[in-house]
């Protein structure tokens, strides 16, 4: 059986980035045509953009704002320069943000991870994503008949009609969530019905703790997760090598300090930010929100792409201190202020009901004068005075988080 998808997965890192990177001037030349990125993009010589560094240099856009800026210039924001009519299906998600799919065979680019989770072409697939308005089924659905698939196209619930359909077509694949498929899984059992012929899943668009992992084990499903969006389709995906997930191929993934377009040092955990390749349909350095971190080195299953460890929280930490917002790219500022501190932490607690803060922050060279400087800093930037404590390098917990508030512990 053949391991790879195609050839693109097992190419020399650098080869992939070079290509990724000749290509990336024509996709933001076409994304300039945008009204909203001709504006961000203002006196930028996007010709120029050839290397990782050079697109750090450009503006985030943080999809927590694409619901207001989506209604202020419907449907796209602006952010998208062909006509709404010429894309394939549109849909809408939560916030609500609209969402384009592409005319073409596999516009969310998720067939590769289909087959990397050992779907093959002629396998007969359950998708019980939704397909109501909302993009999830119709990503995994076109994904699964890109390969060659046939797919029962199923959405959530109704679980009594699913049984009928499972025995009479034999699916040996699910996609859906984690929780959907236990809860049908345990219904079969329950009303005696026949659900062995799925052997395979694919899952995503909820927690898939080790727990239910090994349930899934136990009941003879191999289950591979995914990690993905509504406004991007499939961004990595797990293998059997189970080492983290593989971005997918013709896209772009850095890994920024929260509340910032800043990369992180490799293994550092920071937020998911991605660039699709698509010149029709553009995205640029879009910030979702979502932690992870980049692992180093090559997969054991012989794909040679970025991995990352996968979803490993939120980014978007904001919080209130005495009625004002402190936000992860105030503290990021502390720190470009400040280049002799490494990894930065604001703690906020209450105190003699009151709320406090303090900022851990590594150094190598610790000194009141530098304590000093900071809280000075501190009270700059966030017109808030609070504590400073330096800290030796490597104290503060690698995970991503610039603020942490313990007060709803207190």
């Amino acid at each position: 059986m053949t391991s790879h998808y195609d050839a693109l997965e097992t190419r020399s890192p650098s080869g992939r980035e070079a290509d990724l990177f000749a290509r990336l001037p024509g996709v933001l030349a076409a994304a300039a045509k945008a009204p909203a990125y001709a504006e961000r993009f203002s006196g930028i010589d996007l010709t120029s953009v050839t290397s990782r560094a050079a697109l750090a240099k450009l503006p985030v856009l943080r999809k927590s704002d694409l619901p207001a800026l989506h209604k202020a210039a419907p449907p796209f924001g602006g952010f998208v320069s062909p006509p709404a009519g010429s894309f394939g299906r549109l849909f809408t998600s939560p916030g609500p943000i609209f969402e384009p799919e592409a005319a073409c065979d596999d516009p969310w680019r998720g067939a590769r991870a289909i087959f990397a989770a050992g779907f093959r072409p002629g396998d007969i697939v359950l998708n019980t994503f939704s397909y109501h308005l909302t993009p999830g089924g119709f990503i995994f659905d076109t994904s699964a008949r890109a390969l060659g698939c046939a797919v029962i196209p199923a959405g959530p619930g109704n679980t009594e009609q699913q049984f009928e359909l499972i025995e009479a077509y034999r699916p040996a694949g699910y996609s859906g969530t984690p929780d959907f498929l236990k809860i049908l899984l345990d219904a079969a059992d329950k009303a005696g019905r026949d659900v062995s012929s799925i052997k395979r899943a694919v899952v995503s668009g909820a927690a898939f703790p080790k727990s239910l992992q090994e349930e899934m084990k136990a009941r003879g499903i191999d289950a591979y997760q995914n990690f993905g969006t509504a406004d991007l389709g499939i961004v990595a995906y797990e293998t059997a090598a189970r080492e983290g997930l593989v971005v997918s191929e013709d896209i772009i993934v850095e890994i920024v300090r929260p509340g910032t377009g800043d990369p992180v040092a490799e293994g550092d955990v920071g937020e998911i930010v991605v660039t699709t390749l698509d010149p029709h349909h553009p995205v640029v350095r879009l910030a979702l929100g979502d932690l992870s971190a980049v692992l180093t080195g090559p997969s054991p299953c012989g794909r040679t792409n970025m991995r990352i460890k996968g979803w490993m929280g939120r980014a978007d930490q904001t919080t209130k201190v005495k009625g004002m917002f402190v936000r992860p790219e105030q503290v990021a500022e502390i720190g470009k202020r400040h280049p002799e501190l490494g990894r930065l932490r604001l703690i906020v607690t209450r105190e003699k009901e009151a709320d406090a803060m303090t900022l851990s922050a590594e150094t190598a060279t610790p000194a009141d004068a530098l304590r000093e400087a900071v809280a000075a800093t501190l009270r700059v930037v966030t017109k808030l005075s609070g504590n400073v404590t330096l800290v030796a390098p490597g104290s503060l917990p690698n995970d991503g988080k610039a603020i942490s508030d313990e007060r709803k512990n207190d």
